[in-house]
């Protein structure tokens, strides 16, 4: 699938500083729309539905799934999370660039279908700092920690599959590389061959 726009997955295990990283960007560059996700976990904080994720039901999801209405789906921690294929393929069929925060196992999946979609991975600095993330948002008990830096393992793995990786050491460094990454793929000759067809067709450039 060829669209005009590009299509960034980020993927990180809990605490790396992801979601964090995804809205600094977004409030840097305006062209980079976010991919609302589907999830049966309950919100979290002021998340509210429709703008951090949807939050629906384990039978509403159900429902999606007999309809093939995911791009991609899979459990994570114990919930259920997908993407819904019909709002990304409108959203860089019209070229804008769209951001998607998911798991390791579905920004592959993606890849098989986006081949030109730029997979990202979010490490943190270490298990020590890690840890002290998960600690310090005091939205889990001890057990889901330990269930999170146990997933964290398997997850960090993964990042070789990935295009880019950024260590979320310094927060203000790790924005700008993602936003160089951003800006880097809009330059590739394939991404400015999608994004402006006319100038290069007007060019006489292949």
């Amino acid at each position: 699938m060829d669209y005009p726009g590009n299509l960034f997955v980020v993927a990180a295990p809990s605490g790396a500083g992801k979601s964090s990283l995804v809205k600094a960007l977004m409030e840097l560059d305006a062209r980079v729309q976010p991919a609302v996700s589907h999830t049966t976990r309950p919100p979290r904080g002021q998340e509210k539905h429709g703008r951090e994720y949807f939050f629906i039901s384990p039978e509403e999801f159900d429902g999606m799934v007999l309809r093939d209405s995911f791009l991609e789906w899979a459990h994570v921690h114990g919930q259920r999370y997908g993407t819904s294929r019909q709002t990304i393929e409108e959203r860089v069929a019209t070229g804008a660039d769209v951001i998607l925060e998911i798991d390791f196992q579905g920004a592959i999946n993606i890849k098989r279908i986006f081949s030109n979609a730029v997979l990202i991975f979010i490490l943190p600095p270490s298990w020590e700092e890690l840890r002290s993330r998960l600690e310090r948002r005091g939205e889990d008990a001890p057990e889901i920690i330990e269930l999170r830096l146990k997933n964290a393992a398997i997850e960090m793995a993964q990042a070789q599959e990935f295009d880019f990786v950024i260590i979320n050491e310094l927060f203000e460094r790790a924005v700008f590389d993602l936003k160089t990454i951003v800006h880097a793929q809009r330059l590739k000759f394939a991404a400015q061959r999608r994004a402006r067809a006319e100038t290069f067709k007007a060019l006489h450039i292949a």
